[in-house]
């Protein structure tokens, strides 16, 4: 029986993983251990008092429990804008579609400034807002809608190309054989677009957890109200408490793997179910 051994115009495997594990070594696990070695400096009782102060602990809570909203929000409205780019032909839709990476490209300190002047109380919208009660910038809410402006493109970008990969003969068969659009959406076009969705929503969860710049203009960064995690590693740094820097880094760090790794397992059941079926 002859085999035949197909060639690839790309390194063998050895040589190819060899150069991918050495690049993720330099680039990631090398920076990321640094920090682990760094806290190791401190004992248990030092680190745990370290990172459980009540102040630490409402940064966390914050940190992570906006960033979850922004992004649960980021998965509803980054489809809905996915779905018109997508399916829909309308004036103006190359530069609607340049909007969605606008943030991508816009640098965080500025879009801070352009949303705390916006919702500030005298601002466009914020001089309409307090009237009624709503406090925009300076609170946790202004927190929220930072991360909901940084995340969104994470999610369209994600989402749109699985879109443009459905065929819509395949909502023409559901409608014939008597669907409705709620069934023919929620039966045929969300389980395939599920794990982008998963995939979206991480990475928009991710990227808001870690984000500074443009939130701390915009938050007020009072302590225990407004104060988010990674403020508090740079204000340790500037304080040159590089041990207590590293072991926020070092929980952030935890957390953010273990969140993103129970997504990662959804996804990959998502997909392994969708197989299956």
């Amino acid at each position: 029986m002859n085999t035949f051994k197909q060639h690839s115009i790309l390194p063998g495997f050895n040589l190819a993983l060899g150069f991918t594990l050495l690049y993720l070594s330099l680039i990631v696990l090398i920076p990321l251990s640094a920090a682990f070695i760094r806290t190791a400096e401190l004992t248990w009782p030092e680190f745990w008092s370290i990172v459980t102060t009540p102040r630490v602990v409402a940064s966390y809570r914050l940190t992570f429990g906006a960033s979850f909203a922004a992004a649960c929000v980021n998965v509803v409205f980054g489809l809905l804008v996915a779905w018109v780019l997508v399916r829909y032909h309308f004036p103006g839709k190359k530069l609607v579609d340049a909007l969605v990476d606008l943030p991508f490209a816009l640098p965080t300190a500025v879009a801070g400034i352009a949303l705390t002047a916006l919702y500030a109380g005298n601002g466009w919208i914020g001089q309409f807002l307090e009237p009624l009660g709503i406090k925009v910038a300076f609170t946790p809410i202004g927190i929220f809608v930072a991360l909901t402006f940084i995340g969104l493109p994470f999610v369209v970008r994600t989402v749109q190309p699985v879109l443009e990969d459905i065929e819509s003969e395949l909502e023409e068969a559901a409608a014939t054989l008597g669907a409705n659009r709620w069934q023919t959406f929620t039966r045929v076009i969300f389980p395939a677009i599920f794990p982008a969705l998963m995939t979206g929503f991480a990475l928009a969860f991710a990227r808001a957890i870690g984000e500074y710049g443009s939130v701390i203009f915009i938050a007020g960064n009072m302590p225990m109200i407004s104060e988010i995690t990674p403020l508090l590693i740079v204000t340790k740094l500037e304080q040159y408490d590089y041990a207590g820097a590293t072991a926020l880094s070092v929980v952030m760090l935890v957390i953010s793997f273990i969140l993103l790794l129970i997504i990662n397992l959804l996804q990959w059941w998502s997909r392994r179910r969708s197989t299956i079926t």
